[in-house]
């Protein structure tokens, strides 16, 4: 389907959700928005997508529906309650869960949507909000092959790296391990700045000689930089934090798998949370080393928030790297 007629209804205006449903309005596509925050919508109103009442008034003769909330329980309630999406979504439309969720609760709600004829798809993105802005993000897609087929159109304008991941809950697991594995990266990267501030080490350098080493992440290169200037606004609070290692520590227990340093994070976070209040930046999660070892972490040169320079391209799926041969003897 053409862009210019693929209709699509977008749930969920927040620091991510603005900034996907912005890049459906920017490349042509129709889009009607719905959040509880009216400032939100008018923002995407006045570049020209339309407004809807509610979530069944957005759902209906879409052919796509796409919810990006904070909560599984905010996406069950647009759903299933009294107005939600499954009382008008159409038979053969698409539901994109683009949420960071339980992989249990997308399949659960997926099944629901199934039901009524719809197509059902896990896809959170990753990449931070600056890239969201841009189109240039990653997203991760659970789901049938015909469900991607579907909503490759509206995927290539909201992203750049686009992976099919599996069934439907698939890219829901792989999403909490990936922000697991950032909230690691986030830990060490404070931990280490912290060290090198109490070393007397000049921080501009200590975060270059980071960044071309083996030492180097994309969190660093990231939340480094708004740590080292101050502003530690990076557009992601302790309390998403705090949700996103719940998610990875609850599949881990769900399954089976003993955990050491997920437990660790939660206490860390929770720490942070009480201190500075759950609406804080999580990059101020250094806040704690700085009061312990009586630093403080800053630097000249670095930008208050990160910007995606990168140009915008159309998106491409991406499949997984091919496992080398092994050498011959």
């Amino acid at each position: 389907m053409e862009r210019a007629l693929m209709k699509i209804g977008f749930i969920g205006l927040g620091n991510v959700g603005a900034q996907l449903a912005g890049s459906l309005v920017r490349n042509g596509f129709d889009v009607t928005v719905y959040d509880l925050a009216p400032a939100a919508v008018e923002k995407l109103v006045a570049k020209g997508a339309k407004a809807a009442t509610g979530a069944a008034d957005l759902a209906a003769e879409k052919d796509m529906v796409i919810t990006c909330l904070p909560s599984p329980a905010a996406s069950a309630a647009v759903m299933e309650a009294e107005g939600g999406v499954l009382e008008t979504l159409k038979p053969g439309a698409v539901w994109a869960e683009m949420s960071t969720t339980d992989s249990a609760e997308v399949q659960r709600l997926g099944a629901r949507v199934a039901a009524v004829g719809g197509l059902p798809i896990d896809c959170p993105v990753s990449g931070g909000c600056h890239r969201a802005a841009t189109g240039n993000i990653s997203i991760f897609a659970g789901c049938e092959r015909a469900a991607f087929e579907a909503a490759l159109p509206a995927l290539k304008a909201m992203g750049r790296r686009l992976l099919h991941t599996g069934p439907l809950g698939s890219a829901s697991v792989l999403k909490v391990v990936t922000n697991y594995l950032a909230t690691a990266n986030l830990l060490s990267v404070c931990e280490a700045l912290a060290v090198s501030a109490k070393a007397g080490m000049d921080l501009g350098t200590a975060y270059e000689a980071i960044r071309i080493s083996s030492g180097n992440s994309f969190v660093h290169e990231t939340e480094s930089q708004v740590i080292l200037n101050g502003s530690r606004d990076i557009n992601f609070t302790m309390d998403l934090v705090l949700k996103d290692i719940g998610l990875f520590n609850g599949l881990a227990e769900r399954i089976g798998a003993p955990l050491e340093l997920g437990p660790m994070f939660q206490k860390i976070f929770e720490d942070g949370a009480e201190r500075y209040g759950p609406r804080e930046w999580s990059p101020n999660i250094i806040k704690r080393l700085e009061e312990a070892a009586q630093v403080s972490v800053l630097a000249d040169g670095f930008p208050a928030q990160m910007v995606d320079e990168e140009p915008e391209v159309p998106g491409e799926e991406v499949s997984r790297a091919p496992i080398p041969a092994p050498a011959a003897e």
